[in-house]
């Protein structure tokens, strides 16, 4: 471009000239004067000069107009106030507090079982039966004496207030009747271990031993196994590094792999131990279990929010370079005319906590500046930019 340039511009020059300069400087040779010679050179000259001030001209339009065709194209992202909100991810176990195996509390046969696999029982209600070996029998006996004693007492006690008998008397069909009274409680928690009832309303999940099967205490062998599937929770595993982070409120999110299913819930209580093991503490985690398709041991992907900032400068952690002295920087866009040329800054910027595709900056910018996204890697400090996208 630069040589079509100056040829152009000495045909021009040459042109004005015309034939007449060519002829006149053939004749000044062949016969001119030493003083025509001389001013026909001074002519020259000062066309030359006149031709080199318009080649520089040109020369610098020419730089100029290069430099601005080859300045980055890049594309900048308004920064702006959001929120930010930092998860830990764990791994828990889904446990429930009302899972419990059922054991005989006196030695006999197991006479009758009220229940199946599977059913739906209420607190208080009899799942299984015990002979009792004639107990019921002595009890009858004992509340028989009861009453007999009990009216014994009464009729002693009326007449000790009209002060007629003795005293010993009065004294004795009291403590005999207290006794009776302590003896047939006895024989009634006695014979209560002969009936197994349900702790807790819940669902027998296995009936362990079959009618007509001798049971002992002393033996070992669980009879019913009952679940409460309605108070559930997830048992995970904490690092102590975040006990002032992690505390009973904080909002979690459970997904649940073999049923694909997640939810949202919160933390309900956090252990006061640190296992020495580990230097982990324990929290738990309510789990609503409305469809009762949740069951316990259940492996569960936890995430604790741990942080929130309702008031955060968000960026792409991949434009944010590094140099020598471990100082990390970005480039924003400043001086941004209206033909969208502007200058890319280099910011020292201080980074927080990161969540996927973002993380947290704490210092270095502010918002409502242009961060330069793309093209990032290849702009310097001071360097004059091209902004073809702003988001």
């Amino acid at each position: 471009m630069y040589k079509s340039l100056l040829f152009l511009l000495l045909a021009l020059a040459l042109g004005s000239c015309g034939g007449e300069s060519k002829v006149s400087v053939e004749d000044l040779i062949a016969g001119g004067t030493l003083e025509e010679i001389k001013e026909k050179q001074q002519e020259l000259n000062a066309e030359q000069r006149a031709i080199s001030a318009s080649l520089r001209q040109l020369d610098s339009v020419i730089h100029s107009k290069e430099q601005q065709r080859n300045i980055p194209l890049v594309s900048t992202l308004e920064l702006k106030i959001s929120e930010f909100e930092h998860y830990l991810d764990l791994q828990g176990n889904v446990q429930t507090k009302q899972n419990i195996l059922l054991y005989p509390e006196m030695a006999g046969t197991l006479i009758k079982v009220y229940v199946t696999d599977g059913q739906a029982v209420r607190k208080g209600q009899v799942l299984a039966k015990i002979d009792d070996g004639g107990m019921a029998s002595g009890l009858e006996q004992l509340r028989t004496q009861a009453a007999l004693a009990k009216t014994t007492y009464e009729r002693q006690n009326r007449l000790w207030e009209q002060n007629i008998g003795s005293e010993i008397q009065y004294l004795q069909t009291k403590t005999n009747y207290e006794a009776t009274l302590q003896a047939v409680q006895q024989a009634e928690a006695q014979l209560s271990k002969s009936t197994i009832r349900a702790p807790f309303s819940g669902i027998v999940d296995d009936v362990m031993v079959d009618e007509g099967s001798t049971v002992n205490p002393a033996g070992g062998m669980p009879i019913i196994r009952l679940v409460n599937l309605t108070d559930m929770y997830v048992e995970v595993d904490v690092p102590e590094s975040y006990l002032r982070e992690v505390t009973p409120g904080k909002r979690v999110e459970l997904f649940i792999p073999v049923l694909g299913d997640s939810m949202i819930t919160e933390v309900r209580q956090t252990g006061n131990f640190i296992n020495p093991a580990n230097r982990t503490f324990k929290v738990e985690v309510s789990v609503p279990n409305t469809n009762g398709q949740i069951k316990p041991n259940l492996t569960v992907r936890v995430r604790i929010n741990d942080y929130t900032n309702p008031e955060a400068l968000l960026v792409p952690p991949g434009i944010i370079s590094e140099n020598s002295e471990g100082q990390q920087y970005v480039y924003v866009a400043t001086e941004i005319g209206a033909d969208q040329i502007g200058k890319a800054e280099k910011r020292v910027i201080t980074t927080g906590l990161s969540q996927k595709d973002q993380i947290e900056v704490l210092s270095g910018v502010q918002s409502g500046e242009q961060l330069i996204l793309e093209g990032a890697r290849r702009v310097r400090e001071g360097q004059k930019i091209e902004i073809i996208e702003q988001i």
